[in-house]
């Protein structure tokens, strides 16, 4: 698979992952919803955060992605406003 940092759209930061995300999501899983985020899919968010986050991507806002794994268990990404990090969370661990 290519290097992230190659292809996206934003830099990640650091990568980190909530307890709750590491024991339901494969790694799999995480990463190409992470492959996914850094191009600017934000999986199945709301029109309104897809909106804001194209906004966000242009001022460097903080950046939120939501993706269901083959479970349909839900998990969030989002990267900081600054892009010193990038947290893959269940929507609960918020």
């Amino acid at each position: 698979m290519e290097d992230v940092n190659q292809i996206a759209l934003f830099p990640l930061g650091r990568i980190v992952m909530t307890k709750g995300v590491h024991l339901a999501i494969s790694a799999d899983e995480m990463l190409t919803a992470l492959l996914r985020h850094a191009q600017g899919d934000w999986g199945d968010v709301c029109d309104g955060d897809r909106k804001t986050n194209e906004e966000s991507l242009a001022r460097g806002f903080r950046l939120f992605s939501v993706y269901h794994a083959s479970d349909k268990t839900k998990f969030w990404i989002i990267t900081e406003a600054d892009r010193s990090y990038t947290t893959i969370l269940l929507p609960e661990e918020y």
